[in-house]
């Protein structure tokens, strides 16, 4: 916008009313960015992410032109977020200017971003941090970027894979993980954001960690100490297909941003979703954006601009449910739209993006804070990897801190807990308050000798081929579970199996219960393969899940693949990731008239219930407690509700 003033005064009343002129011209001139930047979404922002090949390519006009018309008329975005390094190559500063400019003039916020990588497809090869002539470059890069933006994203590869005889070296006599560890949280601090600062002290520096949180600690992602410096965090949310080689659960997209902002409160700035796993379906891109704005974070990458250009919409995006009236409507995704006057065909991803997202936004408003069992996993642990994404996917709301919380009713303890030296003493201390406490077998294991003066039990290396629940079902398939031993009498088994159970002449427990002092532990066992969860017949899973609901107030019974995401407004999302649809009861622990649907404002009244046999004391755990409300719910494939009450 340019402003052309032409000055012919005779006297004071002219300036006067000049100088007026000028202060409302020169104000009109600094709210029209604003006013275009005017958010497109209700609750969050939508962003985009273009790498630095491909803004070098814009370089060109023509391609810069084409490729923002394809995007811009199928999905809306907020910011765009433009790379300046990859792979050892840097965008010339002129290519980068120009390129900001254009996106500025579209009304669109506009951030930097650095990959710090050699060569990505050469397994991902990093720089090497122990070489002086690799870290000068490095920081040259933090430099020139800050030179650019007010705010850069690291991609998600500022870690150290490398194991070079410079590397070996500096390691001496260290753990890969504890030189790995120091190295790249010194690294962030001193070659990345003092040096950034140092040339724009307003620049705002985030640090976009991926979604293998679990192995962080191995490759030298300090979780403990890079928040506290880095302004912001970013969070990978791709879960892309479970099946492949990472194995991340469809729940992760949720989970690890919650652990995240439980890492760093108010620092946790989004979720970052790409188009892999988009060759299952559009639901399974769908799912991954839908469960990440769940977790209420603030704003969304879509990654990338050019994945939202080129990946194009096909036949086989749409899934064989799609005929049933599911959440995530293809056909629907797919028809013409009229935008600014003008008839549009959906031709990308990007219109699913969009669609999805302004479906889930109708939704994320009404929602509360996020709530869940809360589990602690310290810093830098192992153990049971990504095991808690696997539990949300058969209904226990996980909610993860790297510390442990002692204003819980109940808490779950994995393997990983055991690198806490002081774990056996907290567990006594959270039941002598009346809490519970939930453990798994890979923890038992791990600290069962500690455990003894709690309770005494032993899971060693024994197995048992299990596929009968007894009165809590049967599993399609047998499995291997690791067998828990325990003084009869002592400890109880409350849902126990056997192949087979009734009628066989063995049995193990799937959930174990003790007291101590005024409260219970728990140990729940877990599968050699924990995809066999999802084999645990919804008998068994019905109680587990009740058994862990006391921090909640709600709790689901039905088949596994079924996720509970509560919140603390006495609302719920329940969401279906079968491939058919599902019967499901939601039980809230109160006594409620109904429930209405959030996004129709339909009301659920509640289901008629059958009463419970008394079953040798067990009532505890099985049948619906007294003060509780059962509601039925069906839901499509691949399909979700949002509930309140």
């Amino acid at each position: 916008m340019y402003i052309c003033i032409v000055i012919n005064h005779k006297n004071n009343q002219d300036m006067n009313q000049l100088s007026r002129f000028l202060f409302a011209a020169v104000a009109v001139w600094m709210v029209l960015p604003m006013m275009a930047a005017k958010p497109k979404y209700k609750n969050f922002k939508v962003s985009t992410y273009i790498r630095a090949q491909d803004v070098a390519r814009m370089e060109d006009e023509k391609f810069l032109e084409s490729t923002w018309e394809v995007v811009s008329q199928q999905v809306d975005l907020d910011k765009i977020y433009l790379e300046t390094h990859r792979d050892a190559f840097t965008v010339p500063e002129k290519t980068m200017l120009k390129v900001k400019k254009f996106f500025e003039s579209k009304g669109l916020e506009v951030g930097g971003g650095i990959t710090y990588t050699r060569s990505e497809p050469t397994d991902f090869e990093t720089y090497s941090y122990a070489r002086p002539n690799e870290r000068k470059v490095v920081k040259e890069i933090a430099e020139y970027t800050a030179k650019l933006f007010n705010d850069f994203i690291l991609d998600d590869f500022f870690f150290i894979d490398l194991k070079n005889d410079d590397e070996i070296a500096a390691k001496g006599s260290k753990s890969w993980t504890e030189y790995r560890l120091r190295l790249m949280a010194d690294a962030g601090k001193e070659l990345v954001v003092k040096p950034a600062k140092a040339v724009n002290p307003k620049v705002k520096v985030i640090v976009k960690y991926p979604n293998w949180y679990d192995h962080f600690h191995g490759l030298g992602f300090n979780l403990e100490e890079e928040p506290l410096y880095f302004d912001g965090i970013w969070t990978g949310t791709e879960t892309r297909d479970p099946g492949s080689a990472q194995h991340l659960q469809n729940y992760l997209s949720y989970n690890v941003v919650r652990y995240f902002d439980n890492i760093a409160p108010g620092k946790n700035g989004g979720g970052w979703v790409d188009a892999g796993g988009i060759h299952m379906s559009m639901d399974r891109y769908a799912e991954q954006l839908h469960l990440t704005m769940l977790s209420k974070t603030p704003e969304i990458i879509l990654w990338n601009y050019m994945q939202l250009f080129d990946v194009k919409i096909t036949p086989q995006h749409r899934a064989a449910w799609q005929a049933e009236d599911v959440s995530f409507n293809h056909d629907e995704m797919v028809k013409p739209f009229t935008k600014n006057g003008k008839t549009i065909t959906p031709s990308t991803m990007a219109r699913y993006a969009h669609v999805t997202l302004l479906q889930t936004d109708k939704l994320v408003g009404q929602l509360g804070n996020p709530i869940g069992l809360v589990s602690y996993k310290p810093y830098h642990s192992s153990g049971e990897e990504f095991l808690q994404n696997y539990l949300g996917m058969i209904g226990l709301p996980m909610d993860m801190h790297p510390t442990f919380l002692t204003n819980r009713k109940q808490i779950l303890l994995t393997e990983q807990a055991a690198k806490d030296k002081q774990i056996v003493e907290k567990i006594k201390q959270q039941l002598k308050k009346g809490g519970d406490v939930m453990i798994t077998t890979g923890l038992l294991k791990a600290i069962s000798k500690e455990l003894a003066d709690v309770c005494e039990l032993y899971c060693g290396d024994l197995k048992a081929i299990v596929n009968d629940f007894g009165f809590s079902g049967k599993s399609q398939r047998e499995f291997i579970i690791p067998q828990v031993k325990y003084f009869t009498n002592d400890a109880w088994e409350v849902v126990s199996a056997g192949r087979p159970l009734n009628g066989g002449v063995s049995g193990y427990p799937i959930l174990l219960r003790d007291t101590y002092s005024k409260g219970m532990l728990f140990v729940l066992t877990i599968p050699d393969d924990y995809g066999n969860l999802y084999d645990y017949p919804a008998g068994a899973l019905n109680v587990i899940r009740r058994a862990m609901s006391k921090d909640i107030g709600a709790y689901i019974e039905g088949p596994s693949k079924v996720a509970l995401f509560p919140y603390d407004n006495k609302t719920l999302v329940v969401e279906n990731f079968n491939d058919e649809a599902v019967n499901v009861k939601v039980v809230v622990c109160s006594k409620v008239p109904a429930m209405r649907n959030l996004l129709t404002g339909k009301e659920l009244k509640p289901a008629q219930l059958p009463k419970m046999p008394k079953m040798w004391g067990r009532n505890l755990f099985f049948g619906y407690p007294d003060d509780s409300t059962v509601f039925d719910v069906k839901l499509p494939a691949h399909s979700y509700i949002g509930l309140g009450y």
